[in-house]
């Protein structure tokens, strides 16, 4: 097992705990799944009725996720990009945005000379630029945040 391997899970295994005792501190139910995705730790919530865990639009879930990666930094002293998920939300959100993605890069390639999303969180744009790589295709990210956006532009540019 490579160093990297051995330190993403060292990370999730340092996130579960953490979100392993918020579950009992708070009395919800839930089991925790870990793994590694590519270059990230990614842990997820399952089970139970979780959907206050998510809030609207992630929001929460975002904040966990932040509360959650600054536990591992203490424990570790090195910044985490590990991802949590929550009863799928985010996996389900992928696909939704991997489905927008695929339409701009098919006006793209119709001829648009460029494709300008709804403004998204840095998560959601991260699955759309790398949408639209796999397609070919360039991507920019526009604009300050919260309204920070996708711009998909023609290979090349």
């Amino acid at each position: 097992m490579s160093d990297l391997a051995k330190e993403l899970e060292k990370e999730g295994d340092i996130a579960a705990d953490f979100l392993e005792e918020l579950l009992d501190i708070a009395d919800l139910d839930g089991d925790i799944d870990m793994d590694v995705d590519g270059d990230r730790a990614a842990v997820e919530i399952v089970g139970g009725n979780l959907d206050h865990l998510v809030g609207r639009d992630g929001e929460v879930l975002d904040a966990l996720q932040e509360l959650t990666r600054l536990a591992v930094y203490r424990e570790t002293g090195e910044r985490s990009r590990l991802m949590l998920d929550v009863a799928g939300f985010r996996a389900a959100r992928r696909t939704e945005l991997v489905a927008v993605a695929e339409g701009a890069v098919e006006k793209v390639k119709g001829g648009e000379a460029s494709v300008s999303l709804s403004a998204m969180t840095p998560f959601e744009r991260k699955v759309v630029h790398d949408a639209v790589a796999a397609a070919g295709l360039n991507s920019a990210s526009e604009g300050v945040e919260p309204q920070r956006y996708v711009v998909v532009l023609p290979a090349g540019e």
